[in-house]
């Protein structure tokens, strides 16, 4: 657990998503400046909440500025889905019987191409960054908060302290995630890309993204959920037809509760829309599209009990060159 102590009051941003100039402008908006290059505040410390990379401009510009924020302690990070999507295409999988630990699919290296192109010419940076991303904490407790990238999963976060002793990953434990239904597969799964739900019948959507799905991303806040419409939690709507389908046994079993009386809990990862504010009393989601022309978003958290919308800060995504 982290003391509070160490700063006055915390920034938490949400997914970056290579929006570099974007970061610079929310950073001078909440008060940071620069000394001897790197981004700081006299009291306060930021929290990113992971996906600094991919989709965007400027994801290399961006990957320095946390990472030097992060090396000289003035912020903390957690690790997103896209930074173990990283790891896991760029790692050799031959000791788990596959090519690399992330198929090098069409539709993978499209989410990856902006990253891969713009460290094309950095082989260094390439080494740096993949060892630096390795290190990323999956999650962090302070006195009075908790952050990680899509879903705060007690029994598992509890499961990896205690076999591991760590909050962070090694080799091993990134091959043993590359195999579907191993533990590290599950913390990785849930804590990274949050609870879903897969729609029957071979059903699909195609999102805005351009990407056609079987799964739709669902909250962990809802106490006693009957329907499908309850539960989904991502900018595109559910077909139709589905929106008042009955929630099986089994798919209520595989859902999760985070209930109001926990620590308050601080997400990324769901592209939400409109004015930023706390999802509850104790929940706030602080990725609000940056990458697609929305915002990046931060919190401005004082240890308040109860999440304020008057504490968000955001910068407007127009375009970035």
């Amino acid at each position: 657990m982290i003391k509070q102590c160490a700063a006055q009051g915390y920034d938490i941003i949400g997914d970056v998503h290579g929006c570099g100039l974007a970061l610079k402008l929310l950073l001078t908006r909440l008060g940071y400046s620069k000394r001897n290059g790197v981004y700081f505040h006299a009291t306060r410390k930021v929290v990113f909440l992971g996906d600094i990379i991919d989709r965007g401009p400027r994801i290399r510009e961006a990957l320095h500025l946390v990472r030097d924020m992060v090396d000289a302690g003035n912020a903390h990070i957690v690790m997103g889905n896209h930074e173990y999507n990283y790891l896991s295409y760029s790692t050799s999988g031959e000791s788990v019987h596959m090519p690399y630990l992330r198929e090098h699919t069409s539709r993978h290296q499209r989410i990856l191409q902006e990253t891969i192109n713009q460290l094309a010419n950095h082989p260094q940076d390439q080494k740096d960054f993949y060892q630096w991303m390795m290190k990323l904490p999956l999650f962090l407790e302070f006195e009075s908060f908790r952050v990680v990238h899509a879903c705060w999963h007690k029994e598992l976060v509890a499961k990896m302290l205690e076999t591991t002793g760590s909050n962070t990953i090694d080799s091993e434990f990134l091959y043993h995630s590359a195999i579907r239904d191993t533990f590290e597969w599950t913390v990785m799964d849930r804590l990274l890309r949050g609870t879903q739900i897969k729609l029957p019948n071979n059903e699909t959507m195609t999102c805005r993204d351009g990407y056609v799905r079987q799964f739709f991303r669902t909250k962990f806040w809802m106490k006693n959920p009957e329907l499908y419409g309850e539960v989904v939690f991502q900018p595109d709507p559910l077909p139709a037809n589905m929106l008042h389908r009955v929630l099986s046994q089994t798919e209520i079993q595989n859902l999760y509760y985070y209930p109001p009386e926990e620590k308050n809990l601080f997400i990324g990862h769901y592209w939400c829309e409109g004015t930023p504010a706390p999802i509850t009393n104790n929940i706030a989601c602080l990725d609000y599209s940056a990458v697609k022309f929305g915002k990046l978003v931060a919190y401005r958290y004082d240890f308040e009990k109860t999440l304020r919308a008057d504490k968000f800060v955001s910068v407007n995504v127009r375009t970035e060159v």
